[in-house]
């Protein structure tokens, strides 16, 4: 009751934190470790996404923050309110050309492309690109450099072309190129951590459906900004089916992964937060509330340290019997 007390009187955002506090030091996770310039603007980058990354264990954690910091510092590109799309072309070009050109011997700056005039434009995610590729493992990075450079050359097809879709095939591709992809790439990286196999269609569809959920939230900005990815007949309706569908891959996908791995400690909260949206939109609402955020984050964090209790005492049996 005292603690509840304590943490009714915290903001959103501070409730979550400290129940973070309590699951990280419960589990004696090594916070010492972090290098915290990254994790700090992860968490000044999406709140939504540092959690998740954020209670997973030292390594993968290292390889999913790297990923997510590349991905967003491209992202932020493709979504900058002011560039011109030839100007944001060019620029996702040039960051993926320096990643391909990748060797074990480049430095951050190596990494970083020269943003000439538009530097004082871009955000500081993207212009410490660099800076994000290091922080992955070296033995796993090049597969962050080559998801990273492949979906710059895609983005920047699409900024040319004005994210026109005219049909649903055009929302497929979009909707692979900036997320389906990186169901992917996810798929490669729990697999080299701990030997996880997952269905890459799957991870496709888990991709598309937090996407697609995305695209109904933001509707209404993207069309202030000449943008939409509703093919020309669909209405809301639509691409809420559309959602609904890729989420129950999705679906299949979370259910398929093993309790207290850490493919499941990562997926669980932003497809929680994405299935928890489309009911909301379903209900007839805006979005959801901060408080059902953080209920839905609070939650899943607590499922994740359940299963990381568990998996503890299991291992604890085995060593036991096994002397």
């Amino acid at each position: 009751d005292v603690y509840k007390r304590q943490v009714s009187t915290q903001s959103t955002w501070g409730q979550i934190q400290h129940l973070l506090y309590i699951f990280f030091h419960i589990l004696k996770m090594d916070t010492k470790t972090w290098t915290k310039t990254a994790m700090k603007v992860l968490e000044e980058t999406s709140r939504t996404f540092y959690i998740p990354i954020a209670l997973l264990p030292e390594g993968i954690r290292e390889a999913v923050a790297s990923a997510y910091l590349c991905l967003r510092a491209i992202d932020e590109v493709e979504d900058h309110p002011k560039l011109e799309n030839k100007v944001k072309a060019k620029i996702l070009r040039d960051m993926s050309i320096k990643l391909q050109q990748g060797t074990d011997s480049f430095t951050a700056e190596d990494f970083t492309p020269d943003f000439g005039e538009y530097k004082d434009q871009l955000p500081e995610v993207s212009l410490r690109i660099g800076e994000w590729v290091l922080f992955c493992p070296r033995d796993i990075a090049p597969r962050i450099w080559d998801a990273t450079a492949a979906m710059a050359d895609r983005m920047a097809y699409w900024a040319e072309v004005n994210w026109k879709v005219e049909k649903k095939e055009d929302l497929d591709a979009y909707t692979f190129s900036v997320a389906g992809a990186v169901g992917i790439l996810l798929c490669d990286l729990w697999a080299w951590w701990d030997g996880t196999k997952t269905d890459r269609q799957l991870a496709i569809g888990f991709g598309r459906g937090l996407q697609s959920v995305n695209i109904l939230r933001n509707a209404g900005e993207d069309k202030e900004r000449g943008v939409t990815f509703y093919p020309p007949d669909w209405t809301d309706q639509d691409m809420m089916r559309y959602s609904s569908s890729n989420l129950e891959q999705a679906q299949k996908y979370i259910d398929s992964l093993r309790e207290g791995s850490a493919a499941l400690t990562f997926c669980r909260i932003p497809f929680a937060l994405a299935h928890g949206t489309l009911q909301a939109k379903l209900e007839g609402k805006e979005k959801l509330s901060r408080t059902e955020v953080m209920a839905i984050i609070a939650k899943c964090s607590s499922q994740a340290y359940d299963d990381k209790k568990k998996e503890k005492k299991e291992n604890k049996t085995e060593t036991q019997e096994t002397e």
